[in-house]
């Protein structure tokens, strides 16, 4: 796969970062996604110093993946669990219609 370089701009700095080929405009908007994210916190914050704004970010970042990615498995497993219901579920309606004889009336409790 072919790559290309790609300039963005991060804290008013261009950089030349290689992007594989079809992906350069994702690669602009999660760089001004990292850009805005920056300028939100230099002013919240008044911290100028780069190397900590951008570590901090990073750690941002790294804590929403996580975050998402322990949504991600909670929600795999309620629809487990919501998966295993349906079967017993299934499984019951079957078991039911299996002793209703055709022809025979179904008594209503």
């Amino acid at each position: 796969m072919s790559s290309q370089a790609v300039e963005v701009e991060i804290l008013g700095k261009l950089t030349r970062v290689n992007c594989p080929a079809g992906q350069e405009e994702a690669l602009l908007q999660a760089a001004k996604r990292l850009n805005d994210r920056l300028k939100d916190m230099t002013d919240k914050t008044k911290v100028t110093n780069e190397v900590h704004l951008l570590t901090i970010a990073a750690l941002n970042f790294c804590y929403d993946l996580e975050t998402r990615d322990s949504s991600t498995q909670q929600h795999e497993e309620l629809q487990s669990q919501l998966n295993e219901r349906m079967e017993k579920l299934t499984a019951s309606l079957d078991d039911a219609l299996s002793k209703i004889q055709p022809g025979k009336p179904v008594p209503f409790a």
